[in-house]
């Protein structure tokens, strides 16, 4: 089973492309929390399971988490993404 990780860096509106931002300024958000990454994994129809103790490795220093997916074998790490970023500013809307 293929699993992909999703950090909150990946949707932070804070950080710029270089410093791990991987969706769009239209799709970035202020501070995201796991918890709304893992209710927008759910939402798109996929396992998420948080594991809160984790910190990226572009910020060693910020122990925010990172969400771990399961189930997205028929899409791209990009396209899961991208579709969560989605979700997760519909859900602040």
């Amino acid at each position: 089973m293929v699993e992909n990780v999703i950090w909150p860096a990946y949707l932070d509106a804070s950080l710029s492309r270089a410093d791990g931002r991987r969706v769009s300024e239209e799709l970035a958000v202020d501070e995201p929390s796991v918890d709304e990454i893992a209710k927008a994994v759910q939402q798109i129809g996929y396992d998420a399971t948080i594991e809160r103790d984790k910190a990226y490795s572009r910020e060693p220093w910020a122990r925010r988490g990172r969400v771990v997916v399961r189930g997205a074998e028929d899409s791209s790490k990009n396209d899961l993404v991208q579709a969560v970023a989605a979700y997760v500013v519909a859900m602040r809307e």
